[in-house]
């Protein structure tokens, strides 16, 4: 009933017929906050796709659901406990992985070399005592916020291959420079660039469908840029940078992620960083990613409550969803900060920045929702979309949460 014979396509993927998926989330996804607080892991960028994109590349299920660990996410993105296949969502497939799930048969589950539940095919919050289980020892399990960055040149490699194998680029203007492998560059449908320089030497560069790169550009591969998002004039891209969908770049960038919908406009720095969805940093927003004495970076888990060390030597800004910061504004090394809050003035405000706050150096109050409901409206509509009532009240539900103690002294 449940061994899928795969079948093995130019592509060099697997494909399971019939098969209804559903992705869910364990405890563990608490990790992964503040990114995790508005949606499922399986939505979060790790590379040129989401998770649940690269699942449905992969498997090509009939139908894919979800099954969030927290309650107030299950009118927006659903609750489906019933399925063929049940798939951690902080699970990151590579081709190979298939081949130990392609095995998985009734009565067995497929763990982590960490024990994590991978993949079975009853619910996932279920007796798993009497099942059998098959270890995947080199599972990519997505387990801490940095991790969506330090590991941003191997997934923009793993999603380039899989996304372009068999296919050809849209033609690169003559105006640009390619330095290394010109067949490196892959242009989707609208994608354009002009009078930009291009390094391929260690990874590939990939323009997402109508996309823009601006003239002056300079960009260093491994390096993403999602549909219909802009690279700014002279800005200058280093390795290891995911820019997702419908987003606005400039300045200097290294090894960060924007998952989509979210602008760095203008000049400032910012490195070794995760933007969330809907973030906007105003012009000269600068990070700090190391430390005066060199030591490790520690962030703040919301799990625990406490900072911990990441163990990283540089590790930037964490922003959550619809957070904004002003002119000017100055991010220590290894800031959190959660969703809705709105950051400005002068000076570094603390590390560990609450969802909903609005201030800076010099103190926060709590966000007031209707500020931040109008807000939210309103960027929404640029882009085409509506702010509906189920995104109404999964805010409201957000909100009264994340604001139900008191962190804003």
């Amino acid at each position: 009933m449940f061994l899928y014979t795969p079948r093995v396509f130019t592509l060099g993927v697997f494909y399971f017929y019939g098969m209804n998926l559903v992705l869910f989330d364990d405890a563990s996804s608490e990790q992964l906050r503040p990114f995790t607080i508005t949606k499922p892991s399986a939505y979060l960028r790790t590379g040129i796709l989401t998770n649940q994109e690269r699942w449905k590349l992969l498997l090509n299920p009939s139908t894919m659901g979800f099954l969030p660990y927290r309650n107030y996410l299950h009118p927006v993105f659903g609750k489906s406990e019933n399925a063929d296949l049940f798939v951690n969502g902080r699970w990151l497939p590579t081709a190979k992985d298939l081949i130990a799930l392609s095995t998985l048969k009734n009565g067995q589950c497929l763990v982590s070399s960490q024990q994590e539940l991978l993949a079975c095919s009853v619910h996932p919050f279920s007796d798993m005592e009497n099942l059998d289980k098959m270890e995947c020892l080199d599972a990519h399990v997505l387990r801490k916020p940095w991790e969506i960055f330090s590991n941003a040149g191997f997934w923009i490699q793993q999603d380039f291959n899989l996304l372009t194998n068999g296919r050809t680029s849209r033609p690169l203007s003559p105006s640009n420079r390619v330095i290394g492998d010109s067949a490196m560059v892959f242009l989707e449908e609208g994608a354009k660039a002009e009078c930009a320089i291009f390094n391929t030497m260690n990874g590939p560069i990939y323009l997402g469908k109508n996309s823009e790169v601006m003239e002056g550009a300079m960009i260093r591969g491994p390096f993403s840029l999602g549909e219909k998002s802009q690279v700014k004039m002279g800005a200058k891209i280093y390795e290891d940078c995911i820019i997702g969908p419908f987003s606005k770049v400039g300045g200097e960038v290294g090894n960060s992620v924007i998952m989509g919908y979210s602008n760095k406009g203008h000049d400032g720095y910012l490195g070794n960083s995760v933007l969330g969805e809907w973030c906007n940093l105003g012009a000269d927003t600068n990070t700090s990613n190391l430390k005066n004495n060199y030591a490790p970076v520690k962030l703040w888990d919301f799990a625990s409550q406490r900072f911990e060390n990441t163990g990283l030597q540089f590790c930037g800004l964490m922003m959550g969803d619809h957070s904004k910061s002003g002119i000017n504004t100055m991010f220590n090394t290894g800031t959190v900060v959660g969703v809705g809050s709105n950051i400005f003035g002068d000076g570094f405000p603390r590390n560990f920045i609450p969802s909903f706050s609005w201030g800076g150096s010099s103190g926060f109050i709590r966000h007031q929702f209707a500020k931040f409901l109008e807000t939210a409206k309103i960027v929404y509509q640029r882009r085409g979309l509506e702010f509906d009532e189920n995104l109404i009240q999964l805010y409201q539900q957000i909100f009264a949460e994340e604001t139900s103690t008191d962190q804003h002294a």
